[in-house]
């Protein structure tokens, strides 16, 4: 992963939002719906989430831990941005901010319940994400689950944002199939992975659509989720 995300560190959201003015919702919507789903899927799978120590790797300007405060017990974000992660640091006092180099998480083994990922993978060069979800498995204890919440690359307007992102220029999206192998390619058992964000609108009556259409590739995004193998 590259660090050029220190100069977009002030103006990370801008960026974000222009590359995505013809939805008509601004970021944080995008931004608290994934987090929403996060927690269902943490709450599915362990019940209980208020004592979960939490993990988000690529933790960019900390957005979506300001939409994930009070859910867990403990989140910590890391992130190859130095800037970045001081801004994270800036609007998340109550959680916990470190630089890395992209490759060895600066953990020990079975640290975390949970490990998610938004957005990242496909800053990842396409021949080392199998090792990026293994360094996630690795801080995981048996159990637990790494998550990737990733761009859809069949959805016309994803591209179309995506390519009006300047950050996002060269990058190569992953597809839903190709984020199921690196879970399978790390001996990780799938727990999920619908489309998400089909529409860009707050109201139970969308809510419920969209959980009829997790099958099918017309939402924004995706969620891929697996769970470490209990020793």
């Amino acid at each position: 992963m590259s660090n050029d995300f220190d100069e977009y560190r002030h103006t990370y959201r801008d960026e974000v939002q222009r590359s995505i003015d013809f939805s008509g919702q601004d970021v944080g919507f995008f931004t608290d719906v994934k987090a929403r789903l996060l927690g269902e899927l943490a709450e599915r799978q362990f019940g209980k989430t208020g004592e979960l120590a939490v993990l988000d790797v690529g933790c960019g300007v900390g957005l979506t831990d300001d939409a994930l405060q009070g859910r867990f017990a403990t989140i910590h974000g890391v992130d190859v941005s130095e800037g970045a992660v001081a801004e994270a640091a800036a609007m998340n006092p109550w959680a916990t901010y470190a630089s890395y180099d992209g490759r060895t998480l600066p953990f020990e083994d079975d640290r975390f319940d949970l490990a998610f990922a938004i957005c990242v993978v496909h800053h990842v060069e396409p021949t080392e994400r199998v090792a990026f979800i293994a360094e996630m498995a690795r801080v995981v204890r048996p159990g637990g689950l790494i998550v990737a919440i990733e761009h859809n690359p069949f959805d016309p307007l994803t591209r179309m944002a995506v390519a009006r992102c300047d950050f996002d220029e060269g990058v190569v999206l992953a597809p839903r199939r190709q984020a199921r192998a690196l879970l399978a390619a790390n001996h990780l058992r799938l727990v999920g992975s619908p489309y998400i964000l089909f529409f860009p609108w707050r109201t139970e009556f969308f809510r419920r659509i969209e959980r009829a259409l997790t099958w099918a590739p017309l939402g924004a995004q995706y969620i891929a989720a697996g769970q470490k193998p209990i020793r």
